[in-house]
């Protein structure tokens, strides 16, 4: 009788745990980034400083858990051809997976549009945190998308290849 009663708490310990290494993993970390005063920033093909982009109905996470926490979606008047003209392209991004209560960014439709080239992506600012680039994707209708990618030196630091001259300081 003993053995099924340790074994119950066993399994009763085990499910809570799961369940709040879940929650901590989907909810807990992230915060809403106001909306008030947030901008979007690209980089202009000139190497100038990012320049703000004119958006609206902008929604944000982020946490301060990791560098590629951030997504955020927002609409723009301005179409990707406009801004393809005047800011940098970032060829190879990936939009990485948010969590599913945050509803408007799906990864999956973004990745198809960049593959399909209903959407193009831009640099907002590089280096943003060491090795992380932050990108920006814009629609054919208006949708923008922003998520963090770890760049050429986060990836050479990550594995222990050593950073070329063209990496910043840590």
């Amino acid at each position: 009788m003993m053995g099924k009663i340790l074994a119950g708490l066993i399994v009763v310990c085990a499910l809570v745990a799961g369940a709040a290494m879940y929650w901590l993993q989907v909810y807990a970390y992230y915060d809403e980034v106001p909306a008030e005063g947030a901008s979007v920033v690209l980089t202009p093909r000139d190497g100038g400083a990012p320049e703000a982009l004119e958006i609206a109905e902008f929604q944000g996470i982020d946490a301060d858990s990791s560098p590629l926490r951030y997504r955020a979606c927002f609409t723009t008047d301005t179409t990707p051809s406009a801004l393809d003209a005047r800011f940098e392209p970032y060829g190879g991004a990936e939009p990485r997976v948010a969590p599913g209560w945050f509803d408007c960014f799906d990864a999956e439709e973004i990745g198809a549009g960049i593959d399909a080239g209903t959407a193009q992506v831009f640099l907002s600012e590089r280096n943003i945190a060491f090795g992380i680039d932050r990108v920006v994707a814009v629609t054919e209708d208006g949708r923008g998308y922003v998520w963090q990618e770890v760049n050429e030196c986060g990836d050479k630091a990550y594995d222990g290849t050593p950073l070329g001259e063209d990496c910043p300081e840590r």
